[in-house]
């Protein structure tokens, strides 16, 4: 069993090596296109340049001819990074250690071309895991809000510093504190009115304030909360 291997084909060196592989050749392993030569071509990013690589080149050239009819759509034309492949591209590329390289392997039962095979049990799991990793980042790239928040003591005698130090205490993803500021109010009494930032998809307001701001120990200081202004950011 012969095993052909072709590392880093998006560089210069990898498409040297390809480049002396096909010298004197059409395809990547006999006289007729095989799966060979559409999990190379895969690798390759664009058309070898004519001049540097005359032989990578027409064997690029033929294989895109023989697929084309095979795919008589109009494509638009996409690129696979090879720093990060995609769990299709794993399926055809052995990856070590982020480099990207490719194996194969001459089996005679491996010589059909099937370009249309059933979604196999590790390409489903594959796209279900796409799917979470873009739920994630959508979530990650929700809308923020600036809020304003007036928060009040229980009398003249609260110690106001300390109350802020409560308040700034609660930490939670997605919760940013911003400035804030005494207000009188009347009878000695001074509320604090603090900025903070949220992530909307992240903290909500009403269960800060019942389930974080009200309840011990911060409501040693804290009275109530209210909102004085919420605007999308």
């Amino acid at each position: 069993m012969a095993v052909i291997t072709f590392t880093d084909l998006h560089t210069e060196a990898g498409l040297r090596s390809l480049e002396s592989f096909l010298s004197g050749k059409t395809y990547i392993s006999g006289n007729q296109i095989t799966k060979d030569d559409v999990k190379v071509y895969a690798a390759v990013l664009e058309k070898p340049s004519a001049d540097l690589y005359p032989s990578a080149s027409k064997w690029y050239d033929c294989v895109a001819s023989k697929l084309s009819t095979s795919f008589p759509g109009k494509a638009v034309g996409v690129r696979v990074s090879t720093q990060a492949p995609s769990a299709e591209a794993a399926l055809v590329n052995g990856v070590t250690n982020g480099v990207s390289q490719i194996t194969l392997v001459d089996a005679d039962e491996d010589d059909d071309l099937d370009l249309f095979a059933d979604e196999t049990e590790e390409e489903k799991k594959a796209a279900e895991a796409r799917d979470q990793a873009k739920a994630s980042t959508k979530k990650k790239e929700s809308g923020k809000s600036s809020v304003l928040m007036d928060v009040k003591p229980w009398d003249d005698e609260t110690d106001m510093k300390k109350l802020e130090e409560a308040v700034r205490s609660v930490q939670m993803e997605g919760l940013l504190w911003g400035a804030s500021k005494l207000v009188p109010v009347g009878y000695g009494i001074k509320k604090m009115t603090i900025m903070m930032t949220i992530v909307d998809d992240l903290v909500s307001v009403d269960t800060l304030i019942e389930e974080r701001l009200t309840v011990e120990p911060i409501n040693e200081y804290v009275q109530s909360c209210d909102i004085v202004a919420f605007n999308k950011i």
